[in-house]
């Protein structure tokens, strides 16, 4: 099976996350991520991998046993989530396959809007491959099953080639895009001495410096009377929650910030006059500044429970992953590794400031160093979301050029 073939099987299939309370919420937090899971567990065992699994919380692992002689070489791995995000639908996927692309903006067949080279720059670079999109009203998936589908590919492509080889472990995750892709994650079973994940963007890109991230959660509680009898005694809890945004600085939001430019990201706000909540993500590439914000939001906290009352505003604060470049930058055969795979591919290698994070920055942090390589997938998250066939092929062909540096 082919990489696209892989690719629009593993689409077809509904598996979106779900935000949840943390504390109460299962893994995988939708059990339709367990299709996938099957599925990608009976396709690892038939390509002859050992030690395959599918866990109680939708992580599926494999092993690709060293060639005879190789058993000392490193072991590698390649992780890559079975979620979509449940920023937009990811139910009922309708592929468009545009054969020798030609450059221009792509009309949405279902949705009637276009994928417009003047928002999308990078569309004139795919002119001649193979192009998939969504018809608009959906996400494409690719983000991750793109990198599902190229690990795969590049194992069973290494399998048919007899090319030597150290150990080499595959795992796919659940739940990746709500921040808890890595939170049953098997390290110990999980073999490795490094990985990769492969999630998203140029299919030469090796990236590993990404945000530090929090979650943070205002639950605020309001009194209300009748209107008519409210002077002074009214807590309008709403309207505190519209206060606390004009708390922070307007341009630090992620509309108006690029590169390492940090923000706070208004996700969620509801309520009435007696109780609301207002949720936020908070982002920044330094470790001090990311920090301060936190302090910020904490200081807002003290500040309306002094103008309001004590107990008027409770904020709930929970760091979600850090900035791998820290620990990787103490690996660096690893990137460059990488850089020499891609140059291998025919490409320059190229590496930014992730402005979000992959289970490869948690995993970094409990000992598996876990830079990302990228898919050749972009805007992801949405009807725009799309796809080139080569840059899926170009991916395995890094993955495989990988392993066999990796074996030399």
């Amino acid at each position: 099976m082919n990489v696209e073939e892989r690719f629009l099987k593993y689409v077809a299939c509904h598996t979106t996350s779900e935000e949840n309370d943390w504390e109460t919420a299962p893994i995988p937090s939708t059990e339709r991520q367990f299709e996938l899971g099957r599925i990608l567990e009976q396709e690892v065992a038939a390509l002859g991998l050992k030690n395959v699994v599918l866990t109680d919380h939708a992580y599926v692992y494999g092993l690709l046993p060293a060639t005879a002689g190789y058993e000392d070489r490193p072991s590698i791995g390649f992780i890559a989530h079975m979620d979509t995000s449940p920023a937009y639908s990811g139910k009922d996927i309708k592929p468009q396959i545009i054969p020798s692309y030609d450059g221009g903006d792509v009309l949405l067949k279902g949705s009637g809007e276009s994928i417009r080279v003047s928002d999308f720059p990078h569309l004139k670079g795919l002119a001649g491959r193979t192009l998939i999109t969504t018809d608009g009203t959906t996400l494409l998936g690719a983000d991750d099953k793109a990198g599902v589908a190229e690990i795969l590919t590049a194992m069973e492509e290494l399998i048919a080639s007899g090319q030597p080889h150290g150990d080499v472990w595959v795992g796919f995750t659940p739940d990746e895009e709500i921040g808890r892709g890595t939170e049953f994650f098997d390290t110990d079973y999980f073999k490795a001495d490094f990985a990769y994940t492969v999630d998203g963007g140029y299919e030469g890109e090796i990236s590993f410096e990404n945000f530090n991230a929090a979650t943070a959660h205002f639950s605020i509680h309001g009194k209300s009377v009748h209107p008519g009898e409210a002077k002074d005694v009214m807590v309008n809890a709403i309207l505190i929650a519209c206060e606390i945004q004009s708390m922070l600085p307007p341009d630090e939001i992620p509309a108006r910030t690029e590169g390492r430019e940090g923000f706070y990201h208004l996700m969620e706000q509801r309520g009435d006059v007696t109780s609301a909540a207002a949720s936020y993500i908070v982002r920044d590439h330094d470790k001090e500044r990311f920090e301060a914000r936190k302090i910020r939001l904490q200081e807002i906290e003290a500040q309306l429970n002094q103008a309001y009352g004590d107990g008027t505003v409770t904020l709930t604060l929970t760091d979600s992953y850090y900035n791998m470049k820290e620990i990787i930058d103490t690996h660096p055969d690893i990137v460059e590794l990488a850089r020499r795979a891609i140059n291998a591919a025919g490409l320059a290698p190229e590496s930014f400031p992730i402005r979000g994070g992959t289970d490869g920055a948690a995993l970094t942090f409990r000992g598996l160093p876990c830079p990302n390589l990228g898919t050749g997938g972009y805007a992801f998250h949405g009807p725009f979301e799309h796809v080139s066939v080569e840059g899926m092929e170009t991916a395995v062909r890094i993955i495989k050029n990988i392993i066999t540096l990796t074996a030399e």
